[in-house]
């Protein structure tokens, strides 16, 4: 007679540092989606996983159970669909740029993307701050959005892995959140499950990254990219610095009228570079570049000729947005009412600019969240003036702080000073790029 399967002996077969079987991770995914496992011994196992780890195997069969447990879009229809997803940064709207920029190059951009939480913030949320825009597609909604427009941004839909939902919230209060096969698996099962067959992964690492040690990131990176080649899809996993904020802007609002400007051509250098790397093994992945090389040219092309920003004013609008956004933002937008500058005592060259405590202060001027469902302040941030690298003059604007009310301002002013470290001598410009998995 065969023996039936234990949750204890899968406990215990992995606290003693014993690989689990696709049988047993199967099991246990889909009893505690299912009520049938209860909390303790997943917390259990969790605690054993975070000091024994996952190896490839684990990490791909973890990956496509969660996968598995809710709805799955598919689009194996069409090999020009490609997805993007980051690790979550300081001033991060990347996909605000490159979604419509890669998909005006000719691919489909299928992505599904989430809302802010600590001093990260969320796609979802910056888009929400354009008046009408809706988040919550259904999956007929979302695969007729792909269809018509090529490219998408919504929100999760209620049954996409819900065993990532669930294990996510128990990871949360066990201390089990930093564990590099749990989070590379809770990330991919995500992708698969929304339909991803080719991949790009921006892994951010540094001060205001999930990942602040650069080897971690490199770490998490490699085993994304070992899943997917398991899991037969296409990945390329990009590592990026995020010691000081992407881009200028860090806010909502404020994000969403950088990343337009970005889309005319006008944006900082540093998030257009960023960009253009993403978006080039995108669209290589997608077929439709030999080499990231010629794609990189193709999308520069692209959006020195406007068909970008057109295809932003058109999936915002697609989306019920104001696709005015697009021509107006400072018209359309929400703008806060108060504004305070931070200026430069004395000259010099900026050394560093501390993205954790520019996340940290824009969340507490009301642009960030504590817990899930609090309440954000769309029109709120922070705006910098000097990035590493540049040179300033006494009395020179460091950064300007958006705010609600006087009192906030000030306080954040005198924060947001001491965020920014000023050298006597020249700084070399920081590298974007830190490593390329594939």
């Amino acid at each position: 007679m065969t023996r039936a399967w234990s949750p204890v002996e899968t406990i215990r077969r992995k606290r003693d540092g014993l690989a689990l079987t696709t049988e047993e991770i199967e099991n246990i995914v889909r009893g505690y989606v299912d009520g049938r496992i209860p909390d303790y011994q997943m917390s259990a196992l969790l605690m054993a996983i975070f000091f024994r780890g996952l190896d490839e195997r684990e990490m791909t069969d973890l990956t496509m159970a969660m996968a598995r447990s809710g709805d799955m879009l598919d689009f194996v229809d069409d090999a020009r669909v490609v997805d993007k997803h980051s690790t979550g940064g300081v001033g991060d709207k990347t996909s605000l740029v490159v979604v419509p920029l890669v998909a005006a190059a000719g691919a489909v951009v299928a992505k599904m993307s989430g809302r802010g939480l600590g001093h990260s913030g969320g796609t979802i949320d910056k888009l929400e701050s354009i008046p009408g825009f809706r988040a919550s597609l259904g999956p007929e909604e979302f695969r007729r959005q792909v269809a018509e427009v090529g490219a998408v941004i919504a929100g999760q839909s209620g049954n996409l892995v819900p065993a990532d939902k669930l294990i996510y919230a128990l990871r949360d209060v066990t201390a089990t959140v930093d564990s590099v096969g749990l989070i590379a698996s809770s990330v991919m099962s995500k992708k698969i499950a929304g339909g991803a067959r080719r991949l790009v992964l921006d892994v951010k690492a540094g001060r205001g990254a999930f990942m602040t040690d650069r080897e971690a990131a490199v770490e998490l990176a490699r085993a994304m990219v070992a899943i997917g080649r398991k899991a037969g899809l296409g990945v390329v996993a990009v590592v990026t610095a995020m010691d000081q904020p992407l881009g200028r802007a860090v806010g909502n609002a404020l994000e969403v009228a950088e990343a337009v400007r970005c889309l005319r051509g006008e944006g900082p250098e540093d998030l257009e570079e960023l960009c253009l790397v993403l978006g080039s093994h995108m669209l290589t992945l997608a077929g439709l570049a030999p080499t990231p090389g010629e794609a990189r040219e193709r999308l520069s092309s692209v959006l020195r000729g406007g068909q970008a920003l057109e295809r932003f004013r058109r999936m915002v609008s697609a989306q019920g947005g104001d696709g005015r956004v697009a021509d107006r933002p400072e018209e359309v937008l929400a703008a806060a009412p108060v504004r305070a500058e931070v200026r430069a005592e004395r000259p010099g060259w900026v050394r560093s600019v501390d993205a954790l405590a520019v996340g940290r202060l824009a969340m507490a001027l009301g642009g960030g969240r504590h817990r899930k469902e609090d309440e954000v302040d769309l029109s709120v941030g922070v705006v910098l003036g000097a990035k590493v690298g540049e040179r300033v003059a006494p009395g020179e604007v460091l950064a300007t702080v958006h705010a609600r009310t006087a009192d906030q301002a000030q306080e954040a002013a005198a924060e947001l000073a001491a965020a920014f470290d000023i050298s006597g001598e020249p700084v070399a410009p920081p590298a974007l790029v830190l490593e390329t998995v594939s």
